[in-house]
């Protein structure tokens, strides 16, 4: 392939998925058919709960070699309430591939767009425009797959380490120079509950002592019970956030709430080489199939994929494309009568997409 031709793995996976993803991919090929200088090779893998009832196996070796060699990962939603490991688990391949690429920041954008239907009544509640980023690959999440059951209880260890913990706060600290440069504040708040918990006075103290070499930019720190009421009372307020990965799962899902819902959230796991791009939501098995799902974190999330691999290979095409797509999705909310069933209104998977293509150029 020439340096301008890109190779992504495309995992659509369960419920509403596949119905997020079509739309994704056809508003993808249209960018690269307006836009020009680049171009895109879907490759389609399957994984997920339903490959795992029919073969024991969520995602194969096979998917991961090939995710492994792909330039990025498009992912849609994978697992399903009543299909579970034997522990009680769901089925959740996108915790493997972190783990199998090493993806050690997962970036959470957080931002409203004129036109939606809001849970916060204060009027700047319209303008909310930060992101959290969560250290992926331990924390929290660390003993997922150890054996950590023992007559009548069962634990979880929090592990923070130096080498983890410091690259995703230089990740946070690379983010908010560069948004800085776009306006915003220029600020990194740290979230962790350093009041209690050893594990997370030492995360803070590396916060502190990386910030020191960070002095172009604003640093603070919050406890994650402060944050959560943060979140509710002036959200407007952040610009970065970084924390633990269990502290971030939840803050994250909050932050959704603060956009109209989980159909408007998009994601990145990013790693040293590979990164991974998936809406927020999970697979929805309740609306798939009815037409309901809201397509716009997906194609968010294409955006943030094409804006991670014009900065990575050096294409100025793919980041004017995924400036086009995200400055779409932002048109097709602002003219009146778009209102995705998670906001109360009835415009569907249908009217959504037809919306964010007819406001592309």
């Amino acid at each position: 392939m020439s340096s301008s031709e890109l190779l992504i793995t495309v995992l659509p996976g369960d419920g509403i998925g596949p119905e997020v993803m079509t739309p994704c991919l056809q508003i993808l090929e249209k960018l690269e058919r307006q836009v020009g200088g680049f171009s895109l090779r879907f490759e389609h893998h399957e994984a997920g709960a339903g490959l795992f009832q029919r073969t024991g196996t969520a995602i194969s070796d096979e998917t991961l070699k090939r995710a492994e060699a792909a330039d990025a990962v498009l992912f849609g939603a994978m697992g399903l309430p009543d299909v579970r490991y034997p522990d009680g688990r769901e089925i959740q391949p996108q915790l493997d591939l972190r783990e199998a690429f090493d993806l050690f920041a997962g970036v959470r954008p957080v931002k409203t767009y004129p036109g939606l239907r809001l849970p916060l009544a204060d009027n700047r509640a319209q303008q909310i425009d930060f992101v959290l980023v969560r250290e992926s690959t331990e924390g929290l999440f660390s003993s997922r797959n150890d054996e950590n059951h023992r007559e009548g209880a069962a634990e979880d260890t929090l592990l923070v380490t130096r080498e983890a913990s410091r690259r995703v706060f230089q990740f946070a600290f690379d983010l908010a120079r560069h948004r800085k440069e776009k306006g915003h504040p220029g600020k990194v708040t740290l979230v962790d509950k350093a009041n209690v918990l050893g594990s997370m006075a030492y995360f803070r103290k590396l916060f502190v002592e990386l910030a020191s070499e960070n002095t172009d930019l604003q640093t603070d720190c919050s406890y994650v019970d402060a944050m959560a009421l943060t979140l509710i009372r002036n959200p407007w307020a952040n610009d970065v956030l970084v924390t633990e990965n269990m502290f971030g799962d939840i803050l994250s899902d909050a932050g959704a709430a603060l956009m109209g819902g989980m159909g408007f959230a998009p994601s990145a796991d990013i790693g040293e080489k590979q990164a991974v791009f998936q809406p927020c939501h999970g697979t929805a098995p309740d609306i798939a199939g009815s037409g309901r799902a809201n397509p716009t974190a997906m194609f968010l999330s294409g955006a943030m994929m094409l804006d991670w691999l014009g900065e990575t290979r050096g294409i100025r095409a793919l980041t004017e494309a995924g400036e086009i797509l995200t400055q779409a999705v932002e048109n097709a909310f602002a003219g009146d009568g778009l209102h995705p069933y998670e906001t109360g209104g009835r415009s569907g998977l249908e009217k959504i997409t037809g919306r964010v293509l007819d406001s592309l150029p």
